[in-house]
């Protein structure tokens, strides 16, 4: 294929979520009546993750994934892990080195560790199988696979985003929570001589400031020094009992995310698939329950469209203005999009040349995708929940997603030329 084919067969599937996310953007909007409002985006969602994607999952996992398929695909988790580890030290570095507001490093972290797993990747990688002259084989046989990568890559995803980054959103929500109640009840107060206290929430050495900023003169009797070793041990005990309650609820939040029915669809979509007379029953022309698989996969087909109309609408909120500054999106832009994903490619390639993963360029196409794809709008979800910093999520998904419209392009390109030889 030639560079302009293989540009061809790479930007269709974008352009196509481009179209379809715009019009979601429109129909948020006044000009369509506000047809996807808050509520009615809501009530969609609902219905696209109990109903349209397990079903979608399910059907394609019964269809064409078997017992062997899953045992070439034990890389995949391994790789998911990566991108949210990888992807998590490189936010780390960008905090430390931009040093932003205590609200926006959990975001900074969030959207370098955390893609997009599910929605972009149940879109794109099925629809490179239906452009012409295709690196990956007949149109059939490659969409199948792709759906089922997708829809595994979309469970694991599921799972590292509700315990990973769930728990770092909440970290650094709980931190500026606490520090913006010390400055609410240190702002009325004045020192000795008469000075009003200096905010807390803008620079860099916040929680030194409050510490240094404090009374000594009570410690200096023994009364006192009883009371503040008291404390420390009263401190020491809600810190275990807290650290507890962290770890309680991470397992809970797992078994949650393992019980969703997205995830119910995957492992029994994987049962189906690996058991040949479970997977006669409903898999075939001659398959007594052949009604069940044609009614899923009739409705797992309402999926994708419905999640790309609500990808539009829910990025119209990044619109309003936000503390973000210019030099944290471009950061943020370049690590998940260019920098991430040139590590992900020097990790399957040498998975790939040392005999992990099996030669099917389609799988490895697919490995270095989950490296190239934006943030997770569950980060979104995130934010909302705990109620901090969501107008600069918005802005952050908003200038996210608009610049992986070239990247996915022009990694799809890359990848596509490079597998094809």
């Amino acid at each position: 294929m030639g560079f302009l084919e293989l540009l061809e067969a790479a930007s269709m599937p974008v352009i196509q979520v481009l179209l379809i996310s715009a019009l979601g953007a429109l129909m948020a909007t006044q000009y369509f009546n506000n047809i996807l409002s808050s509520d009615f985006r809501k009530s969609l969602n609902k219905v696209v993750f109990f109903i349209f994607t397990p079903s979608l999952v399910f059907s394609s996992f019964a269809k064409s994934v078997s017992l062997q398929d899953m045992i070439s695909m034990w890389f995949m988790p391994v790789n998911v892990g990566l991108t949210f580890l990888i992807g998590g030290i490189l936010g780390w570095i960008l905090v430390k080195l931009l040093k932003p507001n205590l609200k926006v490093e959990g975001l900074i972290i969030a959207a370098c560790s955390s893609g997009n797993m599910g929605n972009l990747p149940i879109v794109i990688i099925p629809a490179i199988c239906n452009e012409k002259g295709g690196p990956f084989g007949a149109h059939d046989v490659c969409h199948s696979h792709a759906l089922s990568y997708a829809s595994f890559s979309m469970a694991l995803g599921g799972i590292f985003i509700w315990t990973f980054t769930y728990q770092t959103l909440k970290s650094c929500s709980m931190r500026f929570k606490a520090l913006e109640a010390t400055q609410i009840i240190k702002a009325p107060n004045k020192d000795l001589e008469g000075n009003v206290d200096t905010p807390l929430l803008t620079g860099k050495d916040n929680e030194s400031t409050a510490i240094e900023a404090a009374p000594l003169s009570y410690i200096q009797d023994s009364e006192s020094q009883n009371i503040v070793q008291q404390d420390q041990f009263v401190g020491l005990k809600k810190e275990n009992h807290s650290f507890l309650a962290r770890t309680i609820e991470v397992l809970r939040n797992l078994v949650v995310e393992l019980l969703s029915p997205p995830a119910i669809a995957t492992f029994f979509g994987f049962l189906f698939g690996a058991v040949a007379w479970l997977r006669n029953l409903i898999i075939g022309v001659n398959a007594p329950l052949s009604v069940i698989q044609s009614t899923l996969v009739l409705l797992g087909n309402g999926a994708i469209p419905c999640i790309t109309l609500l990808l539009g609408a829910n990025l119209t909120q990044g619109f309003k203005s936000s503390s973000v500054k210019p030099l944290t999106l471009i950061s943020i832009i370049v690590t998940r999009l260019f920098v991430l994903p040139l590590i992900g490619l020097f990790i399957v390639k040498a998975a790939a040349d040392f005999g992990l993963l099996p030669v099917d360029p389609l799988f490895q196409y697919s490995l270095v995708m989950q490296y190239a794809m934006p943030p997770a709008m569950n980060i979104s979800t995130m934010a909302q929940l705990f109620d901090v910093g969501n107008e600069e999520c918005s802005v952050i998904m908003l200038w996210t997603y608009g610049a992986a419209a070239i990247a996915l392009t022009a990694w799809s390109t890359f990848l596509l030329w490079l597998f094809s030889n």
